[in-house]
């Protein structure tokens, strides 16, 4: 009797997840290794176990813990407590961040890059503009985002829509100019007008490119709001990483670097998963 098919893409993607792990399962046994052996100075590079310590007192508020005699998870509050540690407000604050700036950024981006992808006209004016601006690193733009929004949450979100502008609308371009006129010269013979040829031809061809310019342009957003965080505002995973550097707390820096690295993973194995689901009626893809 066959196996589901679906049992057994279930079975082929953990097992890929577990030979992922290998290596950084390795590699974290090679770094506690050097450091148990006091090959590097631990204020340097602290071991894994004390970075482990760290990122566990830096989720938890472990002093409410303590206090609490270890009995909060009795407590009709505890939902409250688990989601006051530090590290789950900076997390979700630099989430807001991200989604805030990002929604921004690709809202501006898609129909900009649609337009100047079926209009020449629209193309000719806007590309010199666009082709000028596009090299400049969201980073140069931090002293003007300081003085035309001041400290907080507006310089931030400034410069998150600009890292994700940019990756979406060069991707949405693309798409748009990239459709086969093979398909268009076909949906024009049969009689459709260009509204028609837009929507029915033009659009979705372009998905695949646009999806790929959104999966990009979360991942700049990411990166520049790490970089604003540690400039223009006094929370977020940024700022906390740039406070640990203040104190040489090397521990605290490391743990904060994994989180970005763990909600980074699983914020572009959820775009991949995102992708795959839409894009499930494209030729090339499993079912």
């Amino acid at each position: 009797m066959n196996e589901p098919k679906a049992s057994t893409a279930w079975r082929r993607e953990w097992q890929a997840r577990a030979v992922g792990m290998v290596v950084p399962l390795l590699a974290i046994l090679i770094w506690q290794a050097v450091a148990s052996a006091g090959l590097v100075n631990p204020q340097v590079l602290p071991a894994p176990v004390d970075v482990g310590h760290k990122w566990v007192e830096y989720l938890l508020p472990l002093q409410a813990y303590e206090e609490h005699g270890g009995r909060i998870w009795w407590s009709s509050a505890w939902w409250a407590w688990a989601f006051s540690g530090e590290l789950v407000v900076d997390t979700l604050t630099s989430l807001y961040r991200v989604v805030v700036g990002f929604a921004i950024g690709g809202g501006l981006a898609l129909p900009l890059g649609l337009a100047m992808g079926a209009i020449p006209a629209v193309y000719a004016w806007m590309n010199p503009l666009v082709q000028l601006l596009r090299p400049i690193p969201p980073i140069a733009y931090i002293p003007l985002a300081i003085l035309w929004f001041g400290l907080g949450n507006p310089p931030a979100v400034f410069l998150i829509a600009l890292g994700a502008f940019f990756p979406v609308l060069m991707n949405t371009i693309a798409g748009v100019r990239q459709v086969d006129g093979i398909y268009l010269r076909a949906a024009r013979s049969l009689g459709a007008g260009r509204g028609t040829v837009f929507y029915r031809v033009i659009l979705p061809a372009a998905v695949p490119y646009i999806l790929s310019g959104v999966r990009i342009g979360i991942g700049t957003a990411f990166i520049v709001v790490i970089v604003s965080e540690m400039i223009a505002v006094n929370n977020g995973l940024g700022f906390r990483i740039l406070e640990a550097r203040e104190y040489f707390w090397s521990d605290k820096i490391i743990a904060g670097m994994i989180t970005i690295g763990m909600l980074g993973l699983a914020i572009d194995i959820g775009m991949n998963r995102l992708n795959n689901y839409l894009l499930r009626w494209h030729r090339g893809l499993e079912h």
